[in-house]
């Protein structure tokens, strides 16, 4: 976009793509196609091109028509230049278009930088063993924010952990660090595909072969810092050198991958002069950390976390139930807490209290009061002290009515911001910090000072002092008294900078040359009288042409007067001398204008040092929103249902997972009082799995979901939708549920499947939630049972944590008899009832099913897949077939399992008839078995024994290869004992012959 004139032109290819995104007109101009837009519409314009995903450069005039006048470039045309480049990742904190309320609200744009390197070969067997394949680094910004975080970790072949990243950050724009694994590379242009608008980037890293990342890095920085010196070496007395926010040490102990993609970050963001945040103000923080819950992409897909999985909007979602903040940083940090929930006890239970404090504030509890009393029984003196929640709910509604502090800090910081938006947010911060210091109260009894304990939370406490502190009210204070608030809303830079001090001696200088030029100006006019002896005449505008004069037609005036227009009785002139004067005034005003602009620059430059106090001020301001808007979570929840606040078990203790009557926060918000609660016990030192079995639609999938929302909630600091809940706190959630494939990725459902369980059996920990509904069931009944079997086994025996798993295989509650005390078999319970026919499709066609959505002991013998057939509305045709052939295929299982019975039975009876008959024949026969023979017997009875074990086997397996194989074993034991038996009677008979 190039400025011309009062418009803004696109010329060639850009026409094209603009006449097509923007819907205006494209024609053909002196052999070019061209297409223009407004000036004034510059913001519009750019949203809509960059929301499309495009990479938008503006190139604007960088000269003033009375500087180009007086300069070396009269004759030529007007100097431009390109002043500011715009993506989805960089748009909020640019220039021009930024901070709007047509921005994108409380979202991210994060700018994720991603590379990655195989495990070497020698390595490669280990890595493999262990399920990862590659490492992955990153670097995620959010440079409207100054959100800056990194990581780096090991992944599967599928990319599991980089999904989740994506998945939680949600970037708008991707910077690919080549060269990529195809995996790694398939996997990132998938969630950048056409309809996500996600832009994509690549930079080469092959500079950083030889170990060049941290020389880059560092000389990244010390540019920075050289830049920063000489700032401060022009800023006026007064100011002082700010400190570099970001700790130089740190940076170096990152990890080669994550320092790659902060190179590589640094380079892309130094085109758009927004590199500073990385150098100088960014909060760096890792991804992941032991102080934080891991939870997988699957977990907050599955667990519908953010989004619902119907139409992938946050209605719905368990974040959309927990947001009543009312900041848009606030929100923005919710979403943070909601993915990342808390491991630390401690951590936890300051939220839960500071949570508990506003929620009796709020006159949730009766125990709320606003009275303070003076130490001592008999004391009738009262301290009444300022409303707590008044004051809160008061600051933080304020602040939702402007604009977003948080980003505006950091265009400030960028020095795009503008003085409208400077003075609106340091008022903000003004005002949050002077209502919040009323809590502050002394007050004098007696001659003793008391001091009101008006907030009991150290979280809170700490909060408030951050905010309220003098150091921020004072330097919030000496900011907004250095600008002119009137002329900062006019738009006007020229009279913006309040000089006091000796401060921007520039501007006062060539504010003084601007009033000299007015001056004179002025003083032609007594000139002018006494050569027209007009005492009466004045200077007079007309239409935007200032210092007129007019004069009767019949007045004659000097030949060298300029005529700019006339009446039918008047003709108005510019004297030569108001022509010069006129012209030197413009020249003044125009360089008092960029004298004006570099000193709000200069004074723009000057917040840095102040940068990382208020950023912890807004920082502290979105906590305590996130702590209101949990505590009316409680409060709303408590008076339309029953919300508690979770207790947690002291870490030395087993593992644990009591609820009592637990509801689905999300789903009960729909049923309202028609939910159906569920009870959860589960224990390291006793039964620590639940194997649940039920109907389709029975409720089972709600009830393994609501234990793990359940969990999460818990570990935010928030009430829970239960009447009690005492939990031991986890360190993940891993879930695996659903059945969808992902053709574009290359894999099949149950590839997917068993993906995600790989992922958790290599993850998982004795301190961790393990959510697993219908495994197996992507491939054939035999092998997914025997797939669900294994996979449960190995949670119980090598794991040994937390498992929910459901399925619809009754022979995976067999594995109750190996882990008795371990595991417990429940189903959700439903009632039946069948109708008096005589078809023979009548038990599945004809009966009614009544779900109850309880959970019960036992193993449930039905599914009823055919009530949902009905309530997808197959055809009753189709439906009735389907229910005839599941009558033969059960009569056939039926009878076969009752002819395995009767067998079992019948040889069961044979082999104990055979062994007393055999144990009489033998003793009393002497004729087949001679006395000199006798020591024979137990050689005997064990060869017959094997011949009867073999049979039994063969009937009793259904298997037809191993019956047969057990067949060949009897037959080969008979055969030896009659030849055995054969040639014991030919030797007896030669002996008795001879």
């Amino acid at each position: 976009m190039v400025e011309v004139g009062y418009k803004y032109r696109f010329f060639g290819e850009d026409a094209g793509t603009a006449a097509r995104v923007l819907g205006i007109y494209a024609h053909m101009d002196h052999n070019f196609m061209t297409a223009s837009v407004p000036t004034f519409r510059l913001n519009v314009h750019v949203r809509r091109l960059v929301s499309a995903g495009y990479k938008v450069g503006v190139v604007k005039q960088t000269e003033t028509a009375a500087i180009k006048a007086h300069g070396d470039n009269k004759t030529g045309p007007f100097c431009r230049g390109l002043s500011a480049l715009y993506t989805k990742a960089t748009m909020e904190a640019a220039e021009d278009v930024g901070g709007r309320e047509e921005g994108c609200g409380g979202e991210s744009n994060y700018l994720c930088c991603v590379v990655d390197r195989s495990f070497l070969v020698e390595n490669a067997d280990r890595e493999v063993e262990s399920g990862f394949d590659t490492r992955i680094g990153f670097m995620g910004v959010e440079i409207s924010t100054g959100d800056v975080v990194f990581g780096e970790f090991n992944d599967v072949f599928l990319r599991s952990g980089l999904e989740a990243v994506v998945l939680s950050l949600s970037p708008a724009e991707l910077l690919l660090g080549d060269p990529l694994s195809k995996q790694t590379e398939k996997l990132l242009l998938t969630y950048a595909g056409p309809s996500s608008n996600v832009r994509v980037e690549r930079a080469s890293r092959d500079c950083f072969n030889d170990g060049g990342v941290l020389a880059e890095v560092m000389s990244s920085y010390e540019n920075m810092a050289e830049d920063k010196t000489e700032d401060s070496e022009k800023q006026t007395e007064g100011t002082e050198q700010g400190n570099c926010h970001l700790d130089i040490e740190g940076i170096m102990n990152m990890p080669d991958l994550a320092m790659q993609a902060l190179a590589l970050t640094i380079r892309h963001l130094k085109q758009f002069g927004l590199e500073r945040i990385l150098c100088l103000g960014a909060s760096f923080r890792p991804f992941s950390s032991n102080m934080e819950m891991n939870l997988s992409a699957n977990t907050l897909q599955q667990l519908e976390v953010l989004r619902n999985n119907s139409n992938g909007l946050e209605s719905g979602s368990l974040l959309h139930v927990m947001n009543y903040t009312l900041t848009v940083s606030g929100s923005r940090l919710l979403r943070h807490w909601v993915t990342h929930p808390l491991c630390d006890r401690n951590m936890i239970s300051a939220r839960l209290d500071a949570v508990s404090e506003i929620a009796k504030s709020m006159g949730s509890y009766k125990a709320s009061q606003n009275v303070g009393k003076l130490d001592g029984e008999n004391s009738d003196v009262a301290i009444v002290q300022p409303d707590f929640y008044y004051l809160l709910s008061s600051v933080l509604t304020t602040l939702g009515r402007s604009p977003d502090i948080q980003r505006g800090i950091t265009r400030i910081y960028h020095r795009t911001a503008t003085a409208s938006e400077f003075i609106s947010v340091m008022q903000a911060i003004l005002h949050a910090g002077k209502q919040f210091g009323r809590l502050q109260i002394e007050e004098e009894h007696n001659n003793e000072k008391v001091q009101a304990k008006t907030v009991c939370s150290v979280l809170l406490k700490k909060l408030i002092f951050t905010v309220s502190s003098s150091s921020v009210v004072g330097n919030a204070a000496k900011l907004l008294s250095t600008l002119n608030k009137e002329a900062a809303e006019r738009g006007d830079i020229p009279n913006l900078i309040v000089i006091s001090n000796g401060q921007f001696p520039e501007v006062a200088s060539s504010r003084k040359t601007v009033q000299l030029a007015k001056e004179k100006l002025d003083s032609l006019i007594c000139l002018y009288r006494k050569q027209l002896k007009m005492h009466n005449l004045e200077f007079m505008s007309v239409s935007g042409n200032t210092h007129l004069i007019e004069l009767p037609t019949d007045v004659k005036v000097p030949l060298n007067w300029v005529k700019v227009n006339s009446t039918k009785k008047t003709i108005r002139y510019h004297p030569p001398e108001v022509l010069t004067a006129l012209d030197q005034l413009s020249l003044a005003n125009e360089e008092l204008m960029v004298v004006s602009r570099a000193a709000w620059d200069n004074f723009l430059r000057g917040f840095g040092k102040y940068y990382a106090e208020f950023q912890a001020v807004v920082q502290a301001l979105a906590a305590l929103d996130c702590l209101h808007s949990l505590a009316c979570l409680s409060k709303i929840r408590i008076s339309l249902q029953n919300y508690v606040r979770p207790m947690f078990v002291d870490d030395s203790e087993p593992v644990q997972i009591h609820i009592s009557s637990g509801r689905h926060p999300v789903l009960e918000t729909i049923l309202q009082d028609s939910f159906v609660p569920n009870d959860t016990h589960l224990d390291a030192d006793g039964e620590h799995c639940q194997i649940v079995t039920g109907p389709n639609m029975g409720g089972k999938s709600c009830y393994i979901r609501q234990v793990g929302l359940i969990a999460m909630m818990a570990q935010v600091g928030s009430f829970v939708p239960a009447s009690s809940a005492k939990l031991h706190v986890l360190d993940a959630i891993y879930t695996r549920m659903g059945a969808s494939d992902s053709i574009q990725q290359g894999r099949s459902t149950f590839l997917e499947e068993l993906s995600e369980a790989s992922d958790i059996l290599h993850k998982c920990t004795a301190r961790s939630l393990v959510i697993m509904d219908e495994l197996g069931r992507g491939t054939s009944t035999h092998d997914g049972e025997a797939i669900a079997y294994a996979t449960l086994h190995h949670l119980l025996k090598e794991k040994r944590c937390m498992v929910l798993f459901v399925t619809h295989y009754p022979k995976i509650a067999d594995v109750k008899t190996e882990f008795l005390d371990s595991v417990g078999t429940y189903h959700v319970s439903y009632l039946t009832s069948e109708k008096n026919t005589d078809a023979m499709d009548s038990k599945f066609y004809n009966e009614n099913v009544t779900y109850l959505y309880k959970l019960v002991p036992g193993v449930s013998e039905r599914s009823f897949a055919f009530k949902v057939a009905q309530l997808a509305q197959l055809p009753s045709s189709c439906i009735r077939q389907a229910t005839i052939m599941a009558a033969k295929l059960e009569l056939a299982i039926s009878c076969r399992t009752g002819s395995k019975l009767d067998k079992r039975q019948l040889l069961g009876t044979l082999q104990s008839d055979w062994e007393q008959e055999t144990r009489d024949n033998i003793s009393e026969s002497s004729k087949c078995f001679p006395a000199v023979k006798m020591d024979n017997y137990e050689e005997l009875s064990s060869s017959y024994q094997k011949l009867f074990m073999n049979l039994k086997s063969a009937v009793v397996d259904g298997d037809p290869a191993k019956s047969w194989q057990f067949l060949e074993n009897a037959r080969s034991v008979g055969k030896s004992l009659l030849t055995s038996y054969v040639s014991r009677c030919c030797r007896d008979k030669e002996q008795s012959d001879g």
